[in-house]
């Protein structure tokens, strides 16, 4: 039976009749079809004077709840707001989206989900002028020009804008990882990473860039690809200036000023400003207990004894030429291909590889990020560097006398 009122879907006369009471607060002559939220109540325009009055003298139950849900004892004080909690548990959808289907269980979050559909974004940010569809985002944006951080994790005292990001981060601590993969069984800390791995095992790509063709397999991703061709930094350092486009690369850009080493070895108390650097580090001691070199003692485990045995296992169809690593080979196989994915947005010239281009943006932008410091000359790329810090570090060669 569907509510001749909004898009419920009940399934029996019975519920409908249930369901069509929530409307008693819509205005009268309005054909708003939103269920009533109480910040909302004392906004509404009454059709008449007894109505406004009647409302207002309204005394409110304080403190009294008399509907008990039977599932997880949770309580409430109208029924139809039990009603609603209770398809958390049934998993009951009656709102369905009239343009895709999708289905939701309160009808302000099928209401959200259409201005996906509509492009409506009625909320405004009054600092930069970006849009949003819902004011939740637009309050978790906001916090990025005021660089407020209200949650504070007890155990370490950093500091986070968002009260869900404080407890991904609380997991860091406790070692909680309540995300599991039917498939494989591996467990993760945060919704988004469990996302992630799942569409390994699906391969689905649904969401694809209408400029390119690319596909990804979560809309954030596609948000932040399209940035590439628009150009588009939304986020800058107050520092330095330089503009990201995206948070995370910021943030992490941050350390650079900060000093921050967010993160520490359990072994040795080491500290790192990036993930990748303490990961790479825990392979150290990983090499101490059972994968050091025994020639040499060096910790590069596998691909380090290569060097050694002269295995190259990765072998290049194009011309028989093999290599100890296969991201060695991946570099060596455009030389065949000839394809040049990564191009400079200010000239043109294209590169086989993102460090090549990043390392050529230098060039136009004159950011020089390697120092010497020994006499504080700087260098656009780190093969420059190391030559010039050879100087300070070792002998110089010099050529032998001609007899």
């Amino acid at each position: 039976m569907d509510c001749r009122l909004c898009r419920y879907v009940g399934q029996q006369a019975r519920e409908e009749k249930d369901h069509e009471p929530q409307h008693k607060y819509v205005d009268s002559g309005s054909t708003t079809n939103a269920e009533p939220q109480p910040e909302e109540l004392h906004q509404r325009t009454r059709s008449t004077a007894k109505a406004v009055t009647s409302h207002s003298q309204r005394k409110p139950d304080v403190g009294k709840k008399s509907v008990k849900c039977d599932v997880c004892g949770k309580t409430f004080k109208y029924n139809f707001q039990m009603k609603k909690h209770y398809r958390i548990h049934t998993g009951e959808k009656p709102y369905a989206c009239s343009t895709c289907g999708k289905r939701f269980y309160q009808i302000y979050f099928m209401k959200y989900h259409e201005r996906n559909h509509t492009g409506e974004k009625s909320h405004l940010c009054i600092t930069c002028g970006k849009r949003f569809t819902d004011l939740s985002a637009l309050k978790r944006h906001t916090s990025i020009h005021t660089g407020e951080k209200p949650y504070s994790c007890e155990t370490c005292g950093k500091c986070f804008r968002h009260s869900a990001t404080l407890l991904v981060h609380m997991r860091t601590h406790t070692g909680e990882k309540p995300y599991a993969c039917n498939t494989c069984g591996k467990r993760f800390t945060n919704l988004s990473a469990f996302k992630k791995h799942a569409a390994i095992h699906t391969g689905e790509k649904p969401y694809s860039c209408k400029i390119c063709g690319k596909s990804f397999t979560q809309s954030g991703n596609l948000t932040v690809h399209m940035r590439t061709h628009t150009g588009e930094k939304w986020y800058s350092c107050e520092t330095c200036g330089k503009s990201f486009s995206r948070s995370s690369n910021l943030t992490v850009h941050m350390r650079t000023h900060t000093g921050e080493k967010p993160y520490h070895c359990n072994t040795c108390g080491e500290r790192f400003k990036y993930a990748a650097t303490l990961k790479n580090h825990m392979g150290t001691h990983a090499a101490e207990t059972s994968h050091a070199c025994k020639k040499c003692g060096k910790d590069k485990m596998l691909i380090h004894m290569r060097i050694h045995t002269g295995e190259k296992p990765y072998l290049c169809n194009a011309c028989g030429k093999s290599f100890s690593q296969s991201s060695a080979l991946k570099r060596h196989a455009l030389i065949h291909s000839g394809e040049k994915p990564y191009s400079c947005k200010i000239c043109g010239k294209t590169f086989c590889q993102s460090s090549d281009l990043t390392v050529h943006s230098r060039i136009h932008t004159g950011d020089k990020p390697h120092i010497c410091k020994s006499c504080g000359r700087k260098f656009s790329d780190a093969s420059a560097f190391k030559r010039h810090t050879a100087i300070h570090t070792g002998p110089r060669f010099t050529p032998p006398l001609c007899t």
